[in-house]
């Protein structure tokens, strides 16, 4: 149990927040009148109060909201809280869906401390049910739904496809086949063949938003320019190339080219990365064969499913 310190609010980005006495959440929205509330994961910010008085121990004198914070927490080490966890507020519910944020700019504070707790230990939440709120209320950490739909996000890879030059057809297809096994996609990225911003976007959809499946589609091909496979290797902290291993196997049962793929499959932290190929048809052929049994692999990532050695007969 924990409870509120203090909120505040900002009506421009870019402004400092400042302490209100209570506030309004609003359902996929937000704080009211806050200027970073809206319809999208970001709704609402919040910060650990002990983290901020840590940062003022250093000499910094900060007020509650300079980090651009709605939520100032006692009683939680915000960063360690998985995503998907929810907070109940009076009656309003809250959902982590971020922890941490890259900075592209320093801030003020960075500027005079050299440092900002924000980016490395704020976290963000959407509203999933609303209420008034106010300083002094009790935060309640309710438990993680086990049988909550597995998120996943869809990363397209293509030069042409970033320039306009062609249209994404395969990341709408992967879209499409995962809501209808019931996956939450809750992010889909076009990129143009490029190994640094590709690293960094798996390394954000894994540490920051935690996504359980990233799937890409495109650059794993013999081309100078296929840099899938390498970028993916290049963020995992483990590889899984059974998976696709599996997949190539079954696509050379459909066609000799198969045996061109150079994808592979990792993993980063509790975050699963599947490259596939590039083709609509490829993708709907490899998904079809592998979406039936991948719950599986990811409940036991997530911790919500045993080790298949108990019930398959064979060590993993």
């Amino acid at each position: 149990m924990g409870k509120i310190i203090a909120i505040c609010t900002s009506e421009t980005r870019g402004t400092q927040k400042k302490e209100v006495a209570s506030a309004v959440l609003k359902p996929d929205w937000g704080i009211e009148h806050d200027a970073h509330a809206g319809g999208w994961h970001r709704q609402v910010s919040m910060l650990a109060v002990e983290k901020i008085n840590g940062f003022r121990s250093k000499g910094a004198e900060v007020d509650f909201g300079a980090f651009g914070e709605n939520l100032i927490v006692e009683g939680f080490d915000l960063r360690s809280v998985p995503v998907g966890t929810r907070f109940q507020i009076g009656e309003a519910v809250l959902e982590l869906t971020q922890i941490g944020k890259e900075c592209h700019s320093h801030c003020e504070i960075y500027k005079v401390m050299g440092d900002c707790i924000m980016p490395r230990e704020g976290v963000f939440a959407k509203v999933l049910k609303g209420g008034t709120i106010q300083a002094g209320d009790e935060v309640r950490m309710l438990s993680m739904e086990k049988d909550r739909p597995f998120t996943a996000a869809v990363i397209t890879v293509s030069d042409k496809g970033a320039a306009g030059e062609r249209e994404d057809k395969s990341g709408p297809l992967i879209c499409g086949l995962l809501s209808g096994q019931g996956y939450d996609v809750i992010e889909t990225l076009l990129l143009a063949d490029e190994r640094p911003a590709l690293e960094r976007q798996l390394s954000r959809l894994a540490d920051q938003r935690q996504v359980h499946v990233v799937f890409t589609t495109g650059g794993t091909g013999f081309s100078p320019r296929d840099i899938t496979p390498e970028a993916t290797m290049a963020v995992c902290d483990r590889m899984a190339n059974g998976i696709a291993e599996a997949i190539r196997q079954y696509s050379l049962t459909i066609t000799p080219r198969a045996m061109f793929s150079r994808a592979v499959c990792g993993i980063r932290k509790k975050t699963l990365i599947i490259n596939l190929a590039g083709s609509p048809k490829a993708v709907k052929e490899s998904l079809e064969y592998l979406l039936p049994h991948l719950g599986h692999g990811l409940g036991v990532l997530r911790g919500t499913d045993g080790e298949c050695g108990q019930k398959c007969g064979f060590g993993a």
